[in-house]
């Protein structure tokens, strides 16, 4: 009896110290997107549902990256914009600035003009003395212009170049020819590069072109009308054609109108109270005429 006892409970240790099936509780916590609580599951431990709830997780955390680089560029393209339409509205402003200061300036100087007191007596003759000086010159232009004008009106018929009137006229209308060329050439050597430091009226763009100042522009259109009418003369002197007095007027009418305009606008130009805004009386002594 002792035996089987012991063989029984042999066996009933034996029985008892083997491991019964466990079952295991987990709780398993659902990615916010189910938008669940806890599920409380009871099931054997299985590899496939750990790899299903990392897969969950994975996913969220790839969702919300790539929602966090959408967000980031969206927020750097807006930023850019911004930035363009800052900069852009900042040039508009500074435009509008500078134009408003400009017309500012263009006011004032024009309120300064108003407020100089009127000129008399000596200073206005110092300020006066380039025009005075100038419109000598002009005066003997236009005298010699004159001249040669008379005859061509009043000559209906050609004339021979070799007869006393005709030389006279010939020579004279070569005489004034160079003369006023002589001219043109001492102004824009010695006195309007010194002028054209202060001076726009005298300024030259270095090419005798259009961006010059409208003086330097008239002195090629006088240039070139001397031209044509020093060649017909010329050929008159030479013998190569007759003294036409309708051919002369033709030639003097084509830059009549420039000389003329020239010579009056040139002399207002240097009159004192246009001086009086650029230089002192000493310097207008000091400027060679």
């Amino acid at each position: 009896m002792i035996i089987r006892h012991g063989t029984i409970g042999a066996r009933f240790r034996l029985v008892a110290n083997r491991s019964p099936i466990q079952s295991t509780t987990t709780t398993v916590r659902l990615s916010p997107i189910t938008r669940c609580d806890r599920i409380s599951t009871t099931f054997l431990r299985s590899p496939s549902r750990f790899i299903l709830d990392r897969g969950i997780h994975s996913n969220t955390g790839n969702m919300s990256s790539t929602t966090d680089i959408s967000s980031t560029a969206h927020s750097a393209e807006s930023a850019s914009e911004a930035s363009s339409s800052i900069a852009s509205s900042d040039a508009v402003q500074e435009a509008t600035t500078a134009s408003k200061e400009e017309q500012s300036s263009d006011a004032q100087q024009k309120e300064e003009e108003k407020r100089l007191p009127p000129l008399k007596g000596a200073e206005f003759r110092a300020y006066n003395r380039l025009a005075e000086h100038m419109d000598v010159f002009h005066a003997h232009f236009r005298t010699s212009w004159n001249a040669l004008w008379a005859a061509a009106c009043a000559g209906n018929s050609k004339g021979k170049a070799s007869s006393r009137g005709g030389r006279s006229i010939v020579n004279d209308g070569l005489a004034f020819i160079s003369q006023l060329e002589i001219h043109h050439n001492i102004e824009e050597t010695y006195i309007f590069p010194i002028l054209a430091r202060r001076m726009p009226e005298f300024r030259t763009d270095g090419k005798g072109g259009k961006g010059a100042a409208e003086l330097l522009q008239q002195h090629r259109e006088i240039h070139d009308g001397m031209e044509g009418m020093r060649k017909y003369l010329r050929a008159c002197r030479d013998g190569e054609k007759e003294l036409d007095m309708p051919t002369l007027k033709t030639q003097m009418e084509n830059w009549g109108s420039v000389l003329w305009k020239h010579l009056d606008q040139e002399v207002e130009t240097l009159g004192a109270e246009n001086m009086r805004k650029y230089w002192t009386i000493e310097e207008i002594r000091r400027i060679p005429m």
